[in-house]
């Protein structure tokens, strides 16, 4: 078993989903958060594009590229128009002279040579003008850069993170559109186009609550006088089914109506029109007879009717407890402690037991739970540091992976959106600094330990509740590390790392500590892991006489 050791390396904190618990090759979870400041825009991988800022902020700069190429494209094609703007007007003006008296114009001998000049050399000028390819050098740099664009995965995990983020924080469509986000320095806007495109990456996952919110707000702003190439009647299609699959069949109708008024030929909508009648009236026939057959069978049998159903809907809609709580705790609500238990949790200055290092300048450390025990430590890491940390891991970052329960290959996970790097101590003399300040901070071995663990999370990011059994920035907004089963959150703050044991001293796993990142809302989170194996550790943390001791 072992320990873990987790730094976070981001700046303001921000909303994520972070998760770290232990199994039977865990004694403790060390969560080490050296966060640092990269807060880069509103909201906040194959490569997966949308779930790494870093590769963001290259394609940013593949859009400064491109934007630059296109304006030089623009400029070029302006320069030969307003050459052949003035070729027409010289010839205008020789034409109009012409046409008065065209036997006395050519008779002429200057007007007739200037005649023959304009239509023998300038005119073969002018047509090279108007051939030459200006477009050339936009189109060679568009395709070379093409190669960079994301992909229509990356588009579709953009979109998913941004639906996953409004339902774990609770954001309504209009706040996401209108891009008044918490943290949010610069806000973006969506157009109706945006909210039509997210409409319809729900509607091909067959996600139809989401289709209807978003393309409710794509009518709103449409509604609001917003010019769009998206038509009214494509958004009333959409809307009017994605409602009727909920089972608002009036709704539905009502919607199918309103599109035939502004397009009476629909031929999907005129279908559609008559089966939603039909199966309005047959629905209204049938709650008419469930009406009737309950006020014959008496009061009682429709009360117990009327709760059963209840009951019945609420168990449907109910998200399941660890996710509702999950979701609670990364927006700060139903932490657990009681005032009382609030009073045991202390600050102090903590030098491990007289430990050479710290006598002189011990570590600020302060409880931030009491069962589990989890602390935090303040200052532990530099700024300069953790840039460091982030530089050696950057050209190695790769999709995060977790191992298949079933073939014990490792893969992808759409619960696990992170990428990671892994940096070894004989790399740098700063990673063997970090991990021997880690031995002297926990008083464990660090010989059996796993490497250091570097990861990022983009916009979206998160790894759902978990157990690491067995095996470095504020954000602008969230950024906790959650703990359904007790009701813990812990919050990111930059250059402090926080530590607790996944494991008892007997071996056996503490299921308390099963925990998860929330997903990140805004910003750029960093956080570095040190896994710590129970292996090595029999002197410095006896095993106790029973399961829990």
């Amino acid at each position: 078993m072992f320990k873990a050791w987790e730094i976070f390396l981001y700046p303001n904190p921000s909303l994520n989903f972070f998760t770290t618990v232990s199994r039977t090759c865990l004694v403790c979870s060390l969560f080490f958060m050296m966060l640092s400041a990269i807060f880069n825009g509103p909201l906040r991988v194959q490569v997966h594009l949308y779930g790494d800022l870093i590769t963001h902020r290259w394609i940013v700069f593949i859009i400064i590229n491109l934007v630059t190429s296109l304006k030089n494209y623009i400029t070029a094609e302006e320069n030969k128009l307003k050459q052949v703007k003035q070729w027409a007007e010289k010839l205008d003006v020789l034409s109009a002279i012409a046409m008065q008296d065209p036997e006395g114009f050519l008779g002429n001998p200057v007007n007739a040579f200037k005649l023959m000049k304009r239509l023998n050399t300038e005119w073969g000028d002018l047509e090279s003008l108007v051939l030459k390819d200006t477009k050339e050098g936009f189109i060679s740099n568009l395709t070379l850069q093409r190669q960079h664009f994301p992909t229509d995965e990356d588009q579709t995990g953009a979109a998913k993170a941004l639906l996953r983020l409004q339902d774990t924080y609770r954001l309504d469509t209009n706040t996401i559109s209108t891009g008044d986000l918490p943290g949010v320095t610069h806000k973006s806007p969506m157009t109706v186009e945006d909210c039509f495109e997210l409409g319809k990456i729900a509607y091909s996952e067959v996600d139809y609550y989401h289709t209807e919110l978003w393309m409710e707000q794509a009518l709103k702003q449409l509604d609001e006088g917003e010019e769009s190439t998206v038509d009214k009647v494509t958004v009333l299609d959409y809307l009017s089914y994605a409602i009727y699959q909920q089972g608002d069949l009036g709704r539905a109708l009502e919607l199918t109506k309103r599109l035939l008024m502004l397009d009476p030929e629909h031929q999907r909508a005129n279908g559609n029109l008559k089966y939603f009648e039909f199966q309005l009236i047959n629905q209204r026939k049938a709650q008419a007879q469930e009406a009737q057959k309950a006020q014959e069978e008496g009061k009682e049998r429709r009360k117990r009717l009327t709760s059963d159903a209840s009951k019945k809907k609420k168990r449907f809609r109910e998200p399941v407890p660890e996710r509702k709580m999950y979701e609670m705790l990364c927006r700060g609500e139903g932490i657990k402690l009681t005032p009382r238990r609030q009073r045991r949790l202390f600050c102090r200055y903590f030098d491990n037991h007289g430990h050479p290092k710290y006598l002189l300048s011990p570590v600020k450390q302060e409880d931030e739970w009491d069962r589990p025990y989890i602390v935090r430590y303040h200052d532990i890491i530099s700024h300069g540091e953790i840039e460091k940390v982030k530089e050696l891991a950057k050209p190695r970052l790769r999709r995060a992976t977790i191992s298949n329960p079933i073939t014990g290959v490792l893969e992808t996970a759409p619960y696990r959106i992170s990428k990671s790097a892994w940096l070894t101590a004989y790399e740098h003399p700063m990673i063997d600094q970090i991990n021997q300040r880690i031995e002297d901070l926990t008083g464990l071995e660090m010989d059996t330990a796993e490497e250091l663990q570097v990861a990022n999370y983009g916009v979206g990011g998160q790894y759902e509740p978990h157990f690491d059994f067995g095996r470095m920035s504020d954000v602008a907004a969230g950024g906790a590390t959650v703990f359904p089963d007790v009701g813990a959150a812990v919050w990111p703050k930059k250059g402090t790392a926080v530590f607790w044991y996944n494991l008892f001293p007997s071996g056996e796993g503490d299921y308390s500590t099963r925990h998860a990142a929330c997903p990140v809302l805004v910003g750029n989170k960093w956080v570095s892991n040190k896994w710590i194996h129970e292996r090595g550790q029999e002197f410095r943390r006896p095993c106790g006489l029973n399961e829990t001791a």
